[in-house]
Order: C-alpha cells, then sequence, then structure tokens
C-alpha cells in the first residue's frame, strides 16, 4: 500500500471504510476500500461475492476494480474514484432535480442493472449510497450482496441494508 497516499476518508460502512487516495507512482486519483475484518489468504480474499462479481463486469455504468491487495492479513480495492453517491447528493438538495437528470441517471442504472443480469447477476443492495455519481454519470457499486442467479438457495428473503 506504499503506492498509495490516502487523502480523506470518504465512507464507513459494517464490512470496511473507503479512502480518497492517490496513486503515488501515476498521480491517478482512486477509491481504497479497507475492509475491517482480516483475510488470512488471497485466495479467500478473491472468492469474496464482491470480488468475482467486480471482476466479471465491465460496464461504464459499473464501478471498476483496478486491484485487490491483501497486505499484513488486511484487505484493500483499489477501484475507480466518483464524486459522490446519490445520497450525498439528495441529502441537502433544496429543489428537485430536473427531469432530465433523473432520466438520464435512471437510464444509465437501468443499462448497468441489465448488464448485471445477462451475466447472471443480482445486486441486492440498490440504494442511494450505493450508486456513486461524478458529473452526469452514475455508476452502480458495492457488491458485497450481489450473488450469481445461478447461486444456490437459500437467498434470504431480506438482504439489503435497513433503514
Amino acid at each position: 500500500m506504499d503506492r498509495f497516499k490516502m487523502i480523506k476518508e470518504v465512507g464507513d460502512g459494517t464490512f470496511g471504510s473507503v479512502w480518497r487516495a492517490i496513486n503515488k507512482q501515476n498521480g491517478e486519483v482512486v477509491a481504497v476500500k479497507k475492509m475491517k475484518r482480516k483475510y488470512y489468504s488471497f485466495e479467500e480474499c478473491m472468492s469474496l461475492r464482491e470480488v468475482k462479481s467486480l471482476r466479471r463486469m465491465n460496464h461504464p455504468n459499473i464501478v471498476k476494480l483496478k486491484e485487490v491487495i491483501r497486505e499484513n492479513d488486511i484487505l484493500y480495492f483499489i477501484m475507480e474514484y466518483m464524486e459522490c453517491n446519490l445520497y450525498q447528493l439528495m441529502k441537502d438538495r433544496v429543489k428537485p432535480f430536473s427531469e432530465a437528470e433523473v432520466r438520464n441517471w435512471c437510464f444509465q442504472i437501468f443499462q448497468a442493472l441489465a448488464y448485471m443480469h445477462q451475466r447472471g447477476y443480482f445486486h441486492r443492495d440498490l440504494k442511494p449510497e450505493n450508486l456513486l455519481v461524478s458529473k452526469d454519470v452514475i455508476k452502480l457499486a458495492d457488491f458485497g450482496l450481489a450473488r450469481e442467479v445461478t447461486s444456490v438457495p437459500p437467498y434470504t428473503e431480506y438482504v439489503s441494508t435497513r433503514w
């Protein structure tokens, strides 16, 4: 992780925290997700649902997983950086988004979901916090609860984040 300079924590969840960071080698701004639990083998890391699903995704409206790093039994996901999530954009807003903005974002989200479903995955945690925004582009993120359609049941009745 010496290649990355952590700038600011931008999110904290049940399974990990997310940092805005800079790759010291090329100056690229990235998001670094640091997982909270320890991982004792690289094979264990690569078998995580989030890693398996994101490695199979290549779509302009799905956040890109650039690299997986395991260092001192701590797991890091290096991902493309987006400015904010949709919840952050909505929470302090006084006036509603324009119809054109909403239509554009819905189209992009539906494109990402259709792409996932065509490849046999479903997300299971679609919410504003998992929709990342930079300018007029929106991307689906946080595949920690994603499952393959062909995976073996039981699927729990309720899996998404409770409000």
